[in-house]
């Protein structure tokens, strides 16, 4: 049994890339995902949404909770972890992943 059998993530930054993987190898080891993202409908240049890689969490075999909301926004982390333990269950560990790109 794994370590992370049973338990919650509540992450941001994982609706793709890396974030994604991450998502999918705990929900392969058991993990329930709730996972805050600001990609509620396809970007025209990158692939996936929060509803998308929900999705693919739970064809690997996790449960996941899509939240729609920006980790640069603080009334949107406040109201992340309430729901997921509302909906999901309290939880174990909390990951925020985010990339600033900085325009010159």
């Amino acid at each position: 049994m794994s370590a992370l059998a049973g338990k919650t993530i509540l992450m941001s930054g994982g609706s793709r890339g890396i974030g994604l993987a991450i998502a999918l190898r705990a929900a392969a080891d058991g993990a329930n995902i709730a996972m805050l993202a600001k990609t509620d409908s396809p970007h025209p240049k990158l692939e996936g949404t929060v509803h998308t890689a929900a999705e693919q969490i739970r064809a690997a075999g996790g449960q996941a909770l899509p939240i729609v909301g920006d980790v640069r926004d603080d009334d949107d982390i406040t109201e992340a972890a309430p729901r997921a333990t509302a909906e999901v269950m309290r939880a174990s560990a909390i990951f925020f992943m985010f990339v600033i790109f900085q325009q010159k």
